[in-house]
């Protein structure tokens, strides 16, 4: 029906014809109750040319738009994911060629977390391969880091791996529930209390989209409560909400993430950044370890299949973050038909002003914005660029960021975003 649909989808001539007949008919009628006969006998002479030409051009589209189409397995898949909210590809490419490629997907976004990326994909696949018990979420992860370093941006990542979308991420701020009185609002008030009709914050949304990904940020925040909750989570893959329903989490991701332990990573650099690029030794490891033990109850953390320590990013993490989101501005910049050449100075420079040693890359977009963004536009405003324009990033002799145009479209030796293809193509 959903392919009918589609072919049958009369077109806007017709339409607009349909409509006038709607007010002949109506414009008669009204006539001949006011017994103005003359007039409702011209409408009707009217309507009924009108009748003649819409039934010849509405066979005529008929005969065009013939249904001869077969119904594929796409078809199918597409309604399918629209009633249960899985993803299409999901259904249609077999999962276990998605896993195998898993952190070949996740490494195009996530930047100096390789030991990160291959746990969570290793545990991944050990669940959806039968090996894990079915009754429990799909996966749960505790993220240790400190701010910054890329744990956020894995959730999404895997959100859309997982789900072909980023969207299926549920973020909760876990500082919103410090208090016992405040944990209502994520399972469901019991009857008789504020807020039963809504539903809970976690509750409800997992009933209405039970396949996606939870993240818990700052998990040490939450309220004990909320931790017991979650075991139950953990251990049952259900829960009942407020309003007596079961809502299940068996096709969800849990992630839950914290900093805790991470202020006695990397003491011989600031705190997110190793400018030796050196990986946290194995003392800073069960340092972080044993503050994550003193925090939460040892039957809670054993209901956690993977616990994954975030590296501090080194100076050559950061610049490779900068091409990253460098490649979202040049496709804007490709839109508007020009392209983008940065050196490898400029990268150097973004890199060293987007980083900041208490919020690790999280500034890098802001210095993007303030560096490259804004003043760009002015100029494109002013028209110092144009359509076809090849524009280097460059560090000018005050030691600033700049720009210029590459003339005749030679590409200078420097790191740069796709500009060969985006110049092929052109």
């Amino acid at each position: 029906s959903k392919l009918r649909v589609a072919l049958y989808s009369m077109p806007e001539e017709l339409k607009t014809m349909k409509r006038e007949l709607d007010r002949l008919a109506a414009e008669e009628e009204e006539a001949s109750l006011g017994r103005d006969y003359e007039r409702a006998a011209m409408i009707k002479a009217s309507r009924l040319k009108m009748e003649q030409d819409y039934e010849a051009e509405r066979e005529r589209w008929q005969q065009e738009h013939t249904l001869d189409e077969i119904v594929d397995e796409h078809d199918i898949a597409e309604v399918i994911a629209q009633w249960t909210g899985i993803p299409v590809s999901q259904m249609m490419e077999t999962e276990a060629e998605k896993l195998l490629r898993m952190e070949e997907f996740l490494h195009k976004r996530i930047i100096g977390q390789d030991a990160a990326v291959v746990a969570i994909a290793d545990a991944i696949r050990r669940a959806r391969s039968g090996l894990k018990d079915p009754r429990r979420p799909i996966g749960s992860f505790i993220f240790l880091g400190s701010s910054g370093v890329g744990k956020t941006e894995l959730a999404k990542a895997l959100a859309e791996f997982m789900f072909d979308d980023e969207d299926a991420l549920l973020r909760i701020d876990m500082s919103e529930y410090r208090e016992q009185h405040t944990v209502s609002r994520l399972f469901g008030a019991p009857p008789g209390y504020v807020g039963y009709e809504e539903g809970g914050q976690l509750t409800e949304a997992v009933r209405r989209r039970p396949y996606r990904v939870i993240l818990f940020d700052e998990i040490e925040k939450a309220h004990p409560e909320v931790w017991n909750a979650l075991m139950q989570i953990l251990e049952d893959g259900r829960m009942t909400d407020g309003q007596g329903r079961t809502v299940d989490f068996r096709n969800a991701v849990i992630i839950m993430t914290s900093n805790l332990g991470t202020e006695f990573a990397g003491r011989g650099g600031p705190l997110g950044f190793i400018p030796g690029g050196d990986p946290m030794s194995i003392a800073d490891h069960k340092r972080i370890e044993e503050s994550l033990r003193r925090t939460f109850r040892p039957e809670f953390l054993n209901r956690i299949d993977e616990i994954i320590i975030f590296e501090s990013l080194s100076r050559e993490d950061v610049e490779r973050i900068v091409d990253l989101q460098m490649r979202d501005i040049a496709a804007r910049m490709e839109e508007q038909g020009l392209y983008v050449a940065m050196t490898v100075d400029a990268r150097g420079k973004l890199a060293e002003v987007g980083y900041d040693p208490q919020f690790g890359a999280r500034p890098l977009r802001r210095a993007l914005q303030r560096f490259v963004e804004s003043p760009l536009s002015v100029r494109l405003l002013r028209g110092e660029f144009s359509r076809g324009d090849l524009v280097e990033i460059f560090v000018n002799t005050d030691g600033e960021i700049d720009f210029r145009r590459i003339e005749g479209g030679s590409l200078p030796t420097a790191v740069q975003n796709d500009v060969e293809e985006h110049a092929d193509a052109e």
